[in-house]
């Protein structure tokens, strides 16, 4: 893989600078979302930086402190920073934030264990706002301003990848995820003979999510035709690469390509491709947009006649929130399921099931179970797990080290860095849904593929989107 060039040597520039003096002033002042554009320098096509926004990062602290024990040594505070996109067009992967931390706040109430000693936990939570500029900016603001032990930090690679490089550079502990591991590792240059010191990741990859679509296609008789969807972003570069992403396993397992090439994210008219869809004879739309993209999209298609008969995407068809807003263009849309109630896993920290957990939700916010829940609750599976197992929490050494020897069952499953596609990284399983009019809410996402997890039990199989 070649090292990509221009705006991307800016940022590793910019990174390799950073120190604990003037990190904030360089965030603030260079715009480190350049190092964020093709995870191939193959892949082609400019960057977009995301939208600016000028609203505050939401921030919350939550602050344990442990009960008298009888004699049982206590130690100083625990600080343990974590960074989603709360606000903006990547919302939905924060929507569970708020449900997460209190849990934790509850679970940490007495502090944590390390070696016979007890730690408060201190957990400050910040805001990315869907923007790798101020992702990296709230990273060095929890590294150097809080003094944090270790940063946890999950949604998509623009958040990802601009904490992950500030912690990187700074010589802090950080784990990852919800992020495919391709984007994050290569779209940060990493190298699979030397990997990173003090980052570490774990989600599934493109290969994964190509087998569970080819899988879930092979259920519906279609002529083979694949429209994509791949925008200008990490994901949308790595899904459309032509060597790591989708074209070239989906040419050899039969299918036919039509990209229009890359979009920018937030475009308000996707006229060209749905034209060009149609004159190819599309049956089969992929991609991996935002979500109010594929509301764009989807609305438009439907205006335009446009009928293929399956639409499995990524990130935008995640939430039930992103399909309720289809209105009655939802029903029949599929995408990858990486954690749902009847995965069959349970927390190390809680002892709660799946379901369990994902009722737990519901419960609290009257709201839909959505997937971020369990990847949320794992990080931090992960985090105290690493950090009660550290030789010294005071050397941040030894909190990496402890991170990498990691081996635990978790509610998504086994994590572990041994063995991984490359260092850093540990990959999860993934099976395959498809929306449907639900229950107790408006859609219920069925599985309907499940070779890599048989365990996780099916509810059907994949069915051709109405009026196909």
């Amino acid at each position: 893989m070649e090292k990509q060039t221009g705006g991307g040597d800016r940022y590793d520039a910019l990174v390799e600078r950073i120190t604990r003096r003037n990190f904030i002033k360089i965030a603030g002042a260079a715009g480190l979302v350049a190092g964020l554009a093709p995870v191939l320098a193959a892949c082609g096509g400019g960057e977009e930086a995301a939208p600016e926004t000028t609203a505050p990062a939401t921030e919350t602290v939550a602050t344990t402190t442990p009960a008298t024990t009888g004699g049982g040594a206590t130690g100083r505070p625990l600080k343990i920073g974590y960074v989603t996109p709360q606000t903006g067009a990547l919302a939905g992967f924060g929507e569970a934030d708020t449900f997460v931390l209190a849990e934790m706040e509850k679970r940490f109430a007495d502090g944590l264990d390390v070696g016979g000693t007890t730690h408060p936990v201190e957990i400050v939570a910040r805001d990315s706002e869907s923007d790798p500029n101020r992702a990296a900016e709230v990273a060095g603001s929890l590294v150097l301003d809080d003094g944090v032990d270790l940063v946890l930090v999950e949604g998509t690679p623009e958040t990802t990848n601009p904490v992950s490089d500030t912690c990187e550079a700074n010589g802090v502990p950080c784990i990852s995820s919800v992020a495919p591991w391709q984007p994050w590792f290569f779209g940060r240059n990493g190298d699979p003979a030397a990997g990173f010191q003090w980052t570490y990741h774990f989600f599934w990859g493109l290969e994964d999510i190509i087998a569970v679509f080819l899988s879930m296609w092979s259920q519906v008789e279609t002529n083979k035709m694949v429209g994509a969807i791949w925008p200008n972003d990490g994901d949308g570069n790595a899904w459309g690469d032509p060597e790591l992403g989708f074209p070239k396993p989906l040419t050899e397992a039969g299918y036919t390509i039509t990209d229009p090439g890359r979009y920018p994210n937030l475009t308000d008219d996707f006229s060209a491709q749905i034209s060009e869809f149609k004159s190819k004879g599309v049956e089969i739309v992929t991609g991996v947009p935002i979500p109010p993209d594929w509301t764009t999209f989807w609305t438009q298609a439907a205006q335009q006649g446009f009928k293929p008969k399956i639409a499995s995407i990524g990130k935008a068809l995640l939430f039930p929130a992103s399909v309720e807003a289809l209105g009655e263009l939802g029903d029949g849309m599929s995408t990858e399921v990486w954690w749902s109630p009847t995965h069959p896993f349970t927390s190390s920290l809680t002892g709660q099931s799946a379901g369990d957990l994902a009722a737990a939700y519901t419960t609290a916010t009257q709201r839909q179970w959505t997937q971020p829940i369990g990847f949320a609750h794992a990080l931090f599976e992960v985090g105290a797990d690493a950090l009660s197992r550290s030789a010294d929490v005071d050397d941040k050494a030894a909190i990496a080290a402890a991170i990498a020897a990691t081996s635990l069952d978790t509610v998504v499953g086994n994590i572990t860095w041994e063995g991984g596609p490359v260092p850093n990284v540990a990959k999860t399983k993934l099976v395959g849904g498809q929306w449907s009019p639900g229950t107790d809410f408006p859609y219920d996402l069925v599985i309907v593929e499940n070779a890599a997890l048989p365990d996780v039990p099916t509810g059907g199989t994949l069915r051709p989107i109405p009026g196909s």
